[in-house]
């Protein structure tokens, strides 16, 4: 029987520019870089922003963090390294669901991104998911549903109560409320870049950093509707920042990690203290107010 009971990733894409060509341009004589610049200024002058929508993308990056029944993290990787092809990255990720028994997924708007991304992969690279489409079952017992938890736990869509508000700021703000580093240099605007530059370890340092800000945030959710206290979620955390710290030199991104963490620890500490201060500020005033508004005993004149 597998450990792990969650499967916490996040997927850096970058766009097809084969795809793009076929589809977008037909008539045009583009190289796979041309239609992806040309694409992406398209967006920027339609939308204002120039993100390439998962229709249009090859997975370059997918972390994976396994986590226990326990919410304990058992171990945080990067699929098909040093090579990273999004045949493969797309083929293990599948195999891995299957292989540790199909945990549930935990993701931060993986279902607007990052599940499509790969069920779109393994369409087109053939790949059999019966267990994960299982469309033919109840529809409250399907896999994709947008309400089964068991089988995919988007925390934006907790945090947003399934899309009656819009979570401004995203994972970076919820993961800044609770003093996690949040964006630390790269965000997902510089992904393609770096794609067109060589650096895919980069691209691969930048994903594990969002699964640990996903896992953070989690392991929050979970006090947040009982599951953990506010302590032992402290215990979890403490032990996952040793394990950072231990493998800190052989993944240069997690040194990165825990320099911004330290930052946010000390801006939280500041802020408890700033906290307490007011508090006691306040009790004095209370106090001073009760004394001066306090009736005169007029019998000891």
């Amino acid at each position: 029987m597998s450990d792990v009971r969650y499967l916490i990733f996040d997927v850096e894409a970058v766009g097809d520019g084969d795809l793009i060509q076929r589809v977008r341009y037909p008539d045009e004589e583009l190289t796979p870089r041309e239609a992806i610049e040309r694409y992406q200024a398209d967006l920027l002058e339609q939308t204002g922003r120039d993100v390439i929508p998962p229709t249009f993308v090859n997975p370059i990056s997918v972390a994976v963090a396994k986590v226990a029944a326990d919410f304990r993290m058992l171990d945080l990787t990067v699929l098909d390294p040093p090579h990273f092809r999004p045949e493969q990255i797309i083929r293990r990720f599948w195999q891995g669901w299957e292989h540790y028994g199909k945990p549930t997924f935990v993701t931060f708007n993986g279902r607007g991104y990052d599940l499509p991304v790969m069920e779109l992969g393994a369409f087109r690279h053939g790949i059999s998911l019966p267990a994960w489409f299982n469309v033919e079952s109840r529809s409250f017992e399907q896999a994709r549903n947008r309400y089964n938890i068991d089988r995919h736990l988007d925390l934006q869509d907790l945090f947003s109560n399934f899309s009656a508000m819009r979570v401004n700021g995203g994972l970076n703000l919820i993961s800044n409320l609770i003093y996690k580093p949040g964006k630390s240099g790269i965000d997902g605007s510089q992904v393609q870049g770096l794609y067109f530059d060589g650096q895919a370890d980069k691209i691969n340092d930048y994903c594990r950093c969002d699964v640990l800000d996903t896992y953070f945030v989690f392991l929050r959710s979970r006090v947040l509707i009982g599951r953990l206290s506010l302590e032992d979620e402290q215990i979890l955390v403490d032990d996952t920042r040793e394990m950072l710290k231990s493998q800190a030199d052989d993944h240069p991104a997690y040194e990165h990690y825990l320099e911004y963490w330290d930052r946010r620890m000390e801006q939280e500490a500041a802020a408890k203290a700033a906290s307490a201060e007011a508090d006691a500020t306040h009790q004095n005033e209370v106090t001073e107010d009760a004394e001066t508004l306090a009736p005169v005993d007029e019998s000891t004149e």
